[in-house]
């Protein structure tokens, strides 16, 4: 798992990205980012489709368009890699970008996945609070095999879940990976450990929650809908 922060021509942002086997999965708020890349000896060359998934108008394009692709080059430095590249849809567009590990090893052991469970794959995630009180998150959530990964522009997501027979359940540590109090006052300078359960089907998931903000126990309901299966490119 790593933060992106990137720049389009004038404009600037930051989404977390799955990294593995050739593979690319993330996104942020608004957007999904899917695509692939390979090592060309030692340079990344790598392609990256957006999508959006939230209708939000608060979260607004860089580009003329909501879907795109994206063509980059990077390079390691150190732990960091830093690409370059364009937006093939924008004649003489500029993008680059820098990469930046997250926590790797703090990824739970899988659960248990049986038939009828949810589908590994790529998914938008809709966070409502319960009992009153304002705030949500909208975001990206990666399932894969009993584990999740996943965050937005702000925080990023680290957990387990186990799955059969239409229902799944499991918990998941909400962390900052950019300060994140300002623009989100509940869970801004926390590490969040969330406990779910719900029903799921072959187009997405349910979910009420329990998070733990500090000393803080807030109760939350979410919804999962499938952008991209993780069997596919």
């Amino acid at each position: 798992m790593y933060k992106v922060e990137y720049d389009i021509n004038n404009g600037s942002g930051r989404s977390v990205l799955y990294v593995h086997g050739g593979r690319m999965l993330g996104g942020n708020t608004a957007f999904a980012h899917f695509g692939s890349y390979q090592d060309a000896g030692g340079e990344i060359v790598a392609e990256i489709r957006t999508r959006r998934h939230s209708a939000s108008p608060h979260y607004r394009s860089l580009v003329s368009s909501d879907q795109v692709t994206i063509r980059m080059r990077g390079t390691a430095h150190g732990q960091l890699y830093r690409f370059a590249g364009d937006v093939m849809e924008e004649a003489g567009s500029v993008f680059r970008a820098v990469m930046t590990p997250l926590g790797n090893d703090d990824v739970p052991p899988p659960g248990a996945v049986g038939e009828g469970g949810i589908v590994s794959g790529l998914y938008s995630i809709d966070i409502r609070m319960l009992d009153g009180i304002d705030g949500g998150h909208t975001g990206v959530m990666l399932l894969h095999d009993g584990r999740i990964l996943g965050g937005d522009a702000f925080f990023y997501y680290l957990g387990a879940y186990s799955t059969a027979n239409g229902r799944w359940k499991g918990q998941f540590v909400n962390q900052e990976h950019t300060a994140a109090k300002s623009e989100h006052p509940l869970f801004g300078g926390y590490e969040v450990g969330i406990g779910f359960s719900g029903s799921c089907d072959a187009r997405g998931a349910e979910i009420e929650a329990t998070a733990l903000a500090g000393k803080r126990s807030i109760r939350l309901a979410a919804t999962l809908k499938l952008i991209q299966p993780f069997a596919s490119r």
